[in-house]
Order: structure tokens, then C-alpha cells, then sequence
């Protein structure tokens, strides 16, 4: 898909939202601004997103997900199941490990 793995995952929430606050957003992907400002720079230079100031708050910067990002996600659909061959686990063992780790996560925020 031409990503790393970081900008994947923003991606997979923009999916997700197709529109969010910026700070929704680092909260989501568990990244603060200093991490996420130059990871949306490189997103929105491939094309995959727009940023832009709230009319309402210009302090507040709204992210969204452009046609070419969207276009992006057909190709991306199937990574998830092939990951998830490469594992050797149950799909039961995987839906375990999934909320463990977001509890886990929810816990250190």
C-alpha cells in the first residue's frame, strides 16, 4: 500500500470516521501531536487526507479522508485476514488477545 505501519493504522481510523478532529484522532491511535503533526504531512502529501482549520475553532485542525484515500481502502480490506493466516491461533485466541490488549491500553490512559 506504499504505508508504514503507523500511517496504516491512522488510515484504518479515517476509514472508519472519514472526518475527525485531530485530537480525536491521536487519541485514538494512542499519539500525541508531536507524533501525529508530520504523520497527517506525510498522508496529506500522498494525497490520502486533507487537513484543515475549523471555521468555528481555528484552533481546532479537522483531518478527513480524501477520494484517493478512500480509493486506498479497497486494497486494504483484505490485510487484516492475511495477517491473521499468518498467526497460529483460533479466531476465538485472537478476539481474546484483541481485548486483552485494548483493556490493557485503556488502562495506561
Amino acid at each position: 500500500l506504499g504505508l508504514t505501519y503507523t500511517q496504516y493504522l491512522t488510515m484504518m481510523v479515517m476509514w472508519e470516521h472519514e472526518t475527525i478532529n485531530s485530537k480525536k484522532l491521536g487519541s485514538l491511535l494512542y499519539l500525541d501531536s508531536g507524533t501525529l503533526t508530520p504523520l497527517l504531512k506525510k498522508l496529506e502529501e500522498k494525497n490520502l487526507v486533507t487537513r484543515k482549520r475549523d471555521p468555528e475553532d481555528v484552533r481546532n485542525l479537522v483531518v478527513s479522508v480524501t477520494e484517493e484515500g478512500m480509493k486506498l481502502r479497497e486494497k486494504a480490506v483484505a490485510i487484516p485476514e492475511k495477517l491473521a493466516t499468518c498467526l497460529n491461533a483460533s479466531r476465538e485466541d485472537l478476539l481474546e488477545l484483541y481485548r486483552i490488549l485494548y483493556k490493557v491500553l485503556n488502562g495506561l490512559s
